[in-house]
């Protein structure tokens, strides 16, 4: 491999080492049957999977029926669940190692809503498709939505309990890793934030209490996930609205993160409220990520139109952070990571069935690649 790239240099997370630094982040896809993958998560999976990225995180799997962010979302809350993602995993693993990993989560306020070509607005618990959602207050995303139920000590240990259910389940599908969703407005981050948390008990109001149940969280997964396979979180480090969280808190949660032994913090930002407003460019998210890598000094992951492959190899050489994840990107050109390194004078892992695709002026751009015909 060159060692031109830092782009295309292993990473680590844990004991987890990846071919390079890029990373497919989790995309919901909202085609599930009662959280249940079938053939759209097997041809979406198998070929990202091909894709030549180091790292493939499964998107949003919620841990309960309830969690779900829209009807159609992946779900590990089922045996039927377990083995239809087996099914997808064992086709996929046949043709590629590309390492995997699982995105946990819990919708919290922001569960029981349509697909984005729906419109992505709340389904009412009184209209078909429709559930009562929980949060840590009763609060709803918007003034004009049904307000959730705030979690008692009863639905904090079942939603923590599920959360270790799932883990499990992950663990025996092989999973290579665990991201804990604590981002984009979902549960975890719901806690997190003051515009979702107005709890007086020991899980709301002071920073140390609105962390209380999200690191409770992590604990949890930690200990039923197999040690030697890594667990680490996705943060969003702002949520861009005046008296919201923000990256001071965001640092601490990390801190108390790395304490407990996470992995990894994965860096993005927003989600909570329809108030934030981002103002979006090129990298927007990479100096959140650069400053939790400074002071927290847990290998962090990017995010955020992050598109080109020369600004992706800055961010990565210029030590802003420890790898990269595409999102849109990848889904609009699922072959980046090939036309990175051929960019970057790199090497890449190719499913052998596409070695004569190699263009001619990269003659080494696949690992390992030959090929003849007579």
């Amino acid at each position: 491999m060159s060692s031109r790239s830092h782009l295309f240099e292993p990473l680590r997370l844990g004991n987890l080492q990846t071919d390079n630094r890029i990373v497919i982040a989790p995309m919901c896809q909202y085609s599930a049957t009662e959280g249940t993958p079938g053939d759209w998560h097997l041809i979406h999976l198998g070929h990202l999977a091909l894709s030549g990225a180091g790292l493939l995180i499964l998107e949003a799997t919620a841990v309960e029926a309830e969690g779900r962010i829209s009807p159609g979302d992946l779900g590990l809350y089922s045996d039927a669940n377990e083995e239809g993602l087996a099914r997808v995993l064992k086709a996929t693993r046949a043709h590629s190692p590309i390492a995997i990993a699982m995105q946990l989560g819990h919708a919290g306020r922001k569960a029981s809503s349509r697909a984005p070509w729906e419109g992505g607005k709340q389904i009412r618990p009184d209209e078909p498709g429709g559930w009562k959602a929980y949060a840590p207050s009763a609060v709803p995303h918007s003034p004009t939505e049904d307000a959730p139920i705030a979690l008692d000590a009863a639905g904090l240990a079942r939603v923590r309990d599920a959360f270790v259910a799932a883990a499990r389940r992950a663990a025996r599908l092989g999973i290579d890793g665990i991201e804990i969703h604590a981002a984009h407005g979902y549960l975890l981050h719901q806690f997190l934030s003051p515009i979702a948390n107005h709890r007086d008990d020991e899980y709301g109001g002071s920073l140390e209490n609105r962390m209380r149940f999200p690191l409770e969280v992590f604990d949890a997964v930690r200990a039923a996930f197999p040690a030697e396979r890594p667990v680490w979180v996705r943060v969003s480090a702002s949520d861009w609205v005046p008296g919201g969280w923000d990256l001071d808190g965001t640092v601490a949660f990390s801190q108390a993160l790395k304490a407990r032994g996470c992995a990894a913090i994965h860096v993005s930002s927003g989600g909570v409220s329809p108030q934030q407003a981002i103002t979006l460019g090129a990298g927007y998210q990479v100096p959140f990520a650069q400053r939790i890598k400074a002071e927290v000094g847990l290998p962090t992951i990017a995010v955020g139109l992050i598109t080109e492959p020369r600004h992706a190899e800055a961010i990565i050489a210029e030590g802003q952070a420890d790898a990269v994840s595409l999102a849109r990107a990848i889904l609009y050109d699922p072959r980046w990571p090939w036309h990175a390194a051929a960019e970057l004078g790199a090497q890449v892992k190719a499913p052998h069935q596409y070695w004569r695709s190699q263009p001619r002026e990269f003659k080494d751009l696949f690992e390992n690649a030959q090929f003849g015909a007579r």
